[in-house]
């Protein structure tokens, strides 16, 4: 279209003139001026849109009877008019002369045309309202704009980018779940077309998209999100490189001032690369350059980011750029101990959303598994146990291995994680079968590793042995005869270490029995000295066989105060270590035990 041409001779701009100085308004159309009441211009408006709905282009005659209205309709009487619906049937009268006059425009200075478009745009808020009577006009508007593509006439005004921003942010601020997808449809076609055929997209403009991506306004306005990603799936070819500019501005060169997202930039690759990985081709390299930082915090972000992108179930990502995987596997031995947590904590998703990756991430949890920090260690051991909780194949022998060493790890946290793991997963594997006969036979050596355990010194592995035993080994709520299969049957593969080590145990649990029954004999005879004394000696041994002794002395003199005053609780507890005691006999002294956790 020629801007720069002068307009006919037989028209003005704001158009009140024709060649005989007059308007040509449609048959039955009184003049519409400022001397009417509101009701009558509304009258008398909708017998125009009528008229232009029903021209087309072909229309010569009535194209150039009409355009003194045309241009009159544009002017600032109508484009200011106070009352919203005729400001809607004004717009839905310009939207059909930009699809009549197509492509020369009847408007032919810019400051016209940039006013004529801002006044459509705002008029495209109806939207908003679905059960609005004036709906369906404005669906009508809408329509009628993203079939012309009338926004494109705005290319060559210098200052269109205004326009288009104003169009943007209005669409995505009026897009809601009562909208039906056609509406949808015909606000992604206007969009669109701005960003194919346009020379390109402005930061600004490409703003007015993204941070519909941020979570926070991604759960504001779901509709918003899910608008802005088929439209940035739609036009990737084109946005890609404006993406690309962007992150390379901030990322690369540190220019956080060139847009208001720029704290934003890893939640925005994220959301991204959900939507399309084609949006960061030229973005994922400037990922490499981010995790050789020097700037730990630096690292961690972008470890967490990439995390999230490998880790994610449908990506190929570690396939697809194998630079990048490799360095972002380097995370692993960084110095930073927050780097190296979270790299180990990204292995558990990535060993169950893709196995075929492990062989890479084995090495380095091996290194990991022997880490100075304890907490890392530690969540080594979690991650593999976890994966093999949700599929045993999803580990191998080696990386079973090194929770089997973190057994006799010199952190008790350690050891407790990589022991309640293993017995999990022989209970999950062995007693209960549940990946047949193949997955039981890989795990049938965790029975005897966890007996062979309370051949440790430490009091606290001894307990935690018995209570593995109690709960996974030989599970107490088991009815009587499984339970006593569960044991024949463990008994009889143990190796003769876990024996002797299975047979201790029982040894020490009747010993401890033993001492507590004659401390409730003690209670029965009379005080004296020698009771006291003889009582004092009983608890003494009581705490060696609980957890810290030193704090234990304390628990067990005060709980042996509350046995003293309560002769149920002694009944109760009498029943509890009775060699006849029967679990659901066992359920009765549940107040007992309870007690007992209390006064600790």
């Amino acid at each position: 279209m020629d801007f720069t041409a002068q307009p006919k001779p037989a028209t003005a701009l704001c158009g009140v003139v024709s060649a005989d100085g007059k308007i040509a308004y449609p048959p039955g159309v009184k003049e519409i001026t400022d001397k009417i009441t509101t009701d009558e211009m509304i009258k008398r408006l909708k017998m125009v849109v009528k008229t232009f709905m029903d021209m087309d282009q072909d229309s010569e005659d009535e194209k150039q009877q009409y355009l003194p209205l045309a241009l009159h309709l544009a002017s600032e009487f109508f484009l200011r008019n106070p009352n919203k619906d005729v400001r809607l049937l004004v717009a839905c009268c310009l939207a059909d002369i930009f699809r009549i006059y197509a492509p020369e425009a009847p408007y032919t200075s810019h400051d016209k045309l940039k006013d004529i478009f801002l006044f459509i745009t705002r008029q495209l808020k109806g939207l908003e309202d679905t059960k609005s009577p004036q709906f369906n006009r404005y669906f009508y508007l809408l329509e009628n704009l993203a079939w012309v593509k009338s926004y494109n006439i705005c290319f060559e005004l210098e200052d269109c980018n205004e326009i288009f921003i104003q169009l943007f942010r209005t669409l995505f601020s009026v897009i809601n779940n009562s909208h039906n997808k056609k509406v949808q449809m015909h606000m992604l076609d206007l969009m669109s077309s701005i960003i194919m055929e346009g020379d390109g997209v402005t930061q600004e403009l490409l703003d007015s998209i993204l941070i519909n991506l941020i979570p926070a306004h991604k759960n504001l306005n779901k509709q918003s999100f899910d608008l802005a990603k088929v439209l940035l799936k739609r036009t990737v070819q084109t946005i890609e490189a404006c993406i690309a500019n962007f992150f390379n501005q901030v990322l690369v060169l540190g220019r956080s001032s060139v847009s208001d997202l720029s704290e934003h930039v890893f939640d925005l690759i994220q959301e991204l690369f959900a939507i399309d990985p084609h949006l960061l081709l030229s973005v994922m390299p400037q990922l490499e350059f981010k995790l050789k930082s020097n700037d730990g915090e630096e690292r961690l972000a972008v470890v967490r980011l990439l995390a999230k992108l490998f880790g994610s179930k449908d990506s190929d990502l570690a396939t697809q750029n194998r630079p990048l995987w490799q360095c972002f596997l380097g995370r692993f031995n960084d110095i930073h101990v927050p780097v190296r947590l979270e790299s180990v904590k990204f292995a558990s998703h990535c060993l169950m959303n893709h196995p075929d990756l492990a062989k890479d991430l084995t090495e380095y949890l091996k290194v990991r598994s022997h880490d100075p920090e304890e907490a890392i260690r530690h969540d080594v051991i979690v991650t593999i146990i976890t994966a093999a909780k949700r599929d045993l194949a999803l580990v191998n022998d080696q990386l079973l291995g090194f929770v089997r060493e973190r057994t006799l790890d010199k952190r008790w946290r350690v050891r407790k994680e990589a022991m309640m793991g293993l017995a999990q997963l022989y209970k999950k594997y062995c007693l209960h079968g549940e990946a047949g006969k193949e997955a039981a036979e890989k795990v049938s050596w965790i029975k005897d590793k966890l007996l062979h355990i309370y051949y440790q010194n430490s009091i606290d592995d001894k307990l935690l042995v018995e209570k593995i035993f109690a709960q996974y080994l030989v599970p107490h709520n088991l009815e009587t005869e499984e339970r006593m299969k569960c044991l024949y049957y463990l008994y009889a593969s143990l190796d003769p270490n876990a024996v002797k080590a299975l047979n201790e145990m029982w040894k020490c649990q009747n010993m401890l029995r033993s001492h507590v029954r004659e401390l409730l004999d003690l209670h029965k005879q009379p005080t004296s000295e020698a009771n006291c004394s003889a009582m004092f000696g009983k608890l003494m041994t009581i705490a060696k066989n609980l957890p810290d002794p030193g704090k234990a002395q304390d628990f067990v003199k005060k709980f042996n105060q509350v046995l003293g005053d309560d002769e149920k609780l002694r009944s109760q507890l009498e029943l509890l270590i009775s060699p006849t005691c029967s679990c659901k006999q066992a359920d009765v002294c549940v107040v007992s035990k309870l007690y007992f956790v209390f006064v600790l």
